[in-house]
């Protein structure tokens, strides 16, 4: 876990850009849309609009533009979107799983195809990376006041699996099976994550020297720069040496 939990702290330290920031509104807000014509406006009757809303607060969203988001989820002639994911190898055998929600298939899978090509990988079928990845929840909960020990106790408790402390955070991995368990748990601690997921985690991870794994890191950011992609999965290892390159 710890190669990607090195990944989530680079992300949250990056998250601080106005631009980065804006791309995570953009992301909720897709999120919280599907997830109001899934299963309805109210969060206490649809779990995934409260995550939803949960991560919005996650990062700042005003609450203006959640009740927006939830209105245009409601509104009959709003964009329908669906969810694709796109799974491919980049050079060096390193596996890239994309997850997308779009309003246009033909313009995502063309837009995530040239990546791919572009910088020497393959666009595979859907499901030839399952085999790679477990689906893991991953929490970002800030530090704050929290006695350490006693927090970890009452994660553990709650299905956790894994907790890691990098600078001013905690970052938590559960089973798939007990995210849920802990989001109430959480909810019941008045403790509100930055940011709450269910991520896609390696079984290994591919470690490449610094100039080819830097390579690798910037199509892992053109594929999340694209306005259709939620969240981008590998198999790189994220080194001391490359966090320090970035």
């Amino acid at each position: 876990m710890s190669g990607h939990n090195k990944w989530s702290t680079i992300k949250h330290k990056k998250g601080a850009a106005d631009a980065k920031r804006s791309k995570a509104f953009s992301k909720i807000v897709k999120e919280i849309q599907i997830a109001v014509k899934e299963a309805g406006p109210d969060p206490d009757a649809n779990p995934r609009l409260r995550l939803a809303i949960s991560n919005a607060k996650g990062v700042s969203m005003p609450k203006d533009n959640i009740e927006r988001a939830i209105n245009k989820g409601k509104d009959k002639d709003a964009s329908n979107f669906s969810e694709v994911n796109y799974e491919g190898y980049l050079p060096n055998g390193i596996a890239v799983f994309v997850e997308c929600t779009t309003d246009n298939l033909q313009r995502t899978v063309s837009n995530v195809r040239s990546i791919f090509n572009k910088y020497g990988g393959s666009l595979g079928k859907n499901g030839s990376l399952n085999f790679l990845f477990d689906r893991k929840g991953i929490f970002t909960i800030p530090k704050g006041e929290l006695d350490g020990d006693d927090f970890e106790l009452e994660m553990i408790d709650a299905g956790a699996e894994d907790i890691e402390l990098n600078d001013d955070f905690f970052t938590l991995a559960t089973s798939m099976e007990d995210f849920g368990n802990m989001q109430k748990k959480l909810e019941e601690m008045k403790i509100e994550p930055e940011n709450s997921l269910l991520e896609r985690i390696p079984h290994e991870t591919i470690t490449l020297d610094i100039e080819h794994a830097k390579k690798i890191m910037n199509v892992i950011e053109m594929f999340e720069d694209d306005d259709d992609v939620q969240n981008v999965f590998h198999n790189l290892e994220i080194t001391d040496e490359l966090i320090e390159t970035m």
